[in-house]
């Protein structure tokens, strides 16, 4: 039908608006806009929805399309004179001369999700939620020694040759999932255990010997103090002991592989079965002179870390403690024995549950269970597993016991008192050089070295927040951080990966939410900001420690978010350095959520 003319038209003219439903739009008539259906779509029954459609001027142009009725209309069409002659458009000129910011590659493990109970719990912590960012996934050919090594035909054996060679770890393509690796290509030599090899579950033992071990120490040059002291004990053990390794080694195989969590979950249940009998039918005393029961307890212990990371692991912790106490208390009714006589797997036991102690109490300020007179405060020789001096821990001791006492000085003479304990932890912290052994394998051990100069600044940075009330926003706080993650990023590109735990959670707490960018490469062209750091070196972490670093992701997450949303409204703690009456940063914001972490 044609169009009406103009003198035959009643009422205004009648155009199309952009508005208008979809309907109207597609017919080329006039909407009137009527909600929630529009009268013609009434009236022909027609679905009457409007649909908001994007078009870019750079995607119609690349096409060569004209973009809507840009350069189609001018002056001299109009007049009926010659159109304009061709030339370049703006939008063509623009889309060839504009510089488009590079875009960074974004991983699976950077990304922060925050929810309802981000906010209606903020002391909650939500490991599952993180879990799933927190472990990098390997695909399944990209690495294929650790390929065949899990593989389920895979030819195992355990000999004697794996305690006198340090297991290496070998850095992959992907810097971020460096795993220690072992050769299939070797003849499978002698087992050591004929009867565990026999069975499916001495896969589980190897797992533990090639994987779990070399995993629980910073030396690129030594083996872990977990296969050079367990293992040879594990000779003459019972076998409540090899199904504690064997429940650990399953534990850890089932980040990546699911299926062994149940197999881990039975091992633990008969493991914890035989200890409980032994401790009913035998005794406490008894069992504090056996060295088979802690390295039970130390399995178990390291079970529960790996598994979940919730209060189950101090129940061991506390345990352990107990009989330690009951042996010492033996040991001075016979002083012809001394401490230093202890069998290695005594002596290694009570370091393993005295530095988690210590460790996971920095984060949180409670009471410490093994307090400094388990350590020597001389001894400043880089332990193997520990990565770090016993001096080093005895200080971290020492400043939790006296940040405890900060918010009690009552008197002038106790602040004064204070003041003069924290300047001599500083002056020891700053002067503390720890050493190598002198052994020829372990004088020059770089990773080690950098391990424990790790935790050394990150031990000075915790003293600034614990003792002074430092903040993120302290010169002196923001100049540790950068040293930490920077030295952090050193060991990241390297590949190695163990004992970072610490250094990395006190480093990434006290990220100023406001200046993330921590350092600028020597073009200024390249920056890099510490959360994307942190958060890939704890998806680094996630595959090659035995630490559980989900949890401790959870509550860096946590953190973070708590300081973005105080960001606004300014932070209720009163960050003075001299500030020694209220509550610090970091009992305001790290203590409230890291209760039972392991941070060792």
């Amino acid at each position: 039908m044609p169009r009406k003319k103009a003198a035959d038209r009643v009422g205004p003219v009648k155009t199309r608006s952009r508005s208008g439903c979809k309907e109207c739009r597609a017919s080329r008539v006039r909407c009137d806009l009527k909600k929630p259906i529009c009268t013609r779509c009434l009236e022909k029954g027609l679905v009457c929805s409007t649909q908001l459609v994007l078009k870019w001027e750079s995607e119609f142009v690349s096409r060569g399309l004209a973009f809507g009725r840009a350069g189609v209309w001018s002056k001299a069409r109009a007049a009926g004179g010659l159109p304009p002659p061709p030339g370049k458009s703006s939008a063509a000129f623009l889309l060839r001369d504009q510089e488009w910011c590079p875009i960074p590659l974004i991983e699976s493990w950077g990304f922060v999700n925050s929810g309802v109970s981000t906010f209606e719990q903020p002391y909650e912590v939500n490991v599952a939620c993180d879990e799933l960012n927190a472990l990098v996934v390997r695909d399944k050919g990209k690495s294929p020694a650790l390929d065949d090594l899990l593989d389920e035909n895979a030819d195992w054996s355990l000999s004697p040759s794996s305690l006198s060679s340090p297991s290496s770890i070998r850095e992959l393509s992907d810097c971020c999932s460096p795993v220690p690796l072992v050769s299939p290509h070797l003849a499978p030599p002698l087992s050591m255990f004929p009867s565990l090899s026999d069975s499916n579950q001495g896969r589980l033992f190897d797992y533990y010997l090639q994987q779990v071990c070399p995993r629980t120490t910073a030396s690129s040059k030594l083996s872990s103090p977990f296969a050079s002291i367990i293992l040879p004990f594990c000779m003459s053990a019972s076998p409540i002991l090899f199904k504690a390794i064997q429940a650990l080694g399953a534990c850890h195989w089932s980040r990546f592989d699911s299926t062994y969590s149940v197999i881990g979950l039975r091992l633990k249940s008969e493991a914890l079965r035989g200890l409980r009998y032994r401790l009913s039918t035998e005794g406490s005393l008894l069992c504090s002179a056996d060295p088979e029961v802690l390295a039970i307890m130390m399995m178990l212990c390291l079970y529960e870390i790996v598994d979940n990371c919730d209060q189950r692991w101090t129940i061991h912790l506390k345990g352990a403690k107990e009989l330690i106490r009951i042996r010492r208390q033996q040991q001075q009714l016979t002083p012809s024995r001394p401490r230093q006589s202890l069998d290695p797997v005594s002596a290694f036991a009570e370091l393993f549950f005295a530095f988690q102690d210590v460790m996971g109490r920095t984060a949180c300020g409670e009471e410490v269970l093994f307090g400094t007179d388990y350590w020597q405060e001389n001894n400043r020789n880089i332990d193997l597993w520990m990565g770090c001096s016993p001096e080093l821990v005895s200080i971290l001791s020492s400043i939790t016991e006296l940040s405890r006492t900060r918010r009690q000085l009552t008197s002038e003479a106790a602040r004064k008192a204070f003041s003069h304990r924290a300047a001599s932890l500083g002056r020891r912290l700053e002067n503390l050089v720890q050493e190598t052994t002198d052994d020829d394998d372990n004088s020059d051990d770089g990773s080690l070295r950098s391990a424990a100069e790790l935790k050394r600044l990150a031990a000075v940075l915790y003293l600034h927040c614990a003792l002074y009330g430092a903040s993120p926003s302290t010169p002196l706080v923001i100049g540790y951080v950068r040293r930490i993650l920077r030295l952090v990023s050193h060991l990241l590109d390297s590949g190695s990966l163990v004992s970072m735990t610490w250094p990395v959670f006190v480093a990434a707490v006290e990220l100023d939410p406001l200046h993330d960018e921590v350092w600028r490469d020597e073009t200024g062209e390249s920056v890099v900001y510490g959360r994307p750091l942190v958060l890939r070196a704890l998806a680094a972490m996630a595959e090659s420690s035995v630490s559980n670093v989900a949890r401790t992701r959870a509550v860096i997450v946590k953190i973070w978010q708590a300081r973005d949303s105080d960001m606004l409204k300014g932070s209720p703690v009163d960050a003075a350095d001299d500030s020694v009456a209220g509550c610090n940063d970091w009992e305001w914001y790290v203590a409230p959520i890291s209760t039972a972490m392991s941070l060792a």
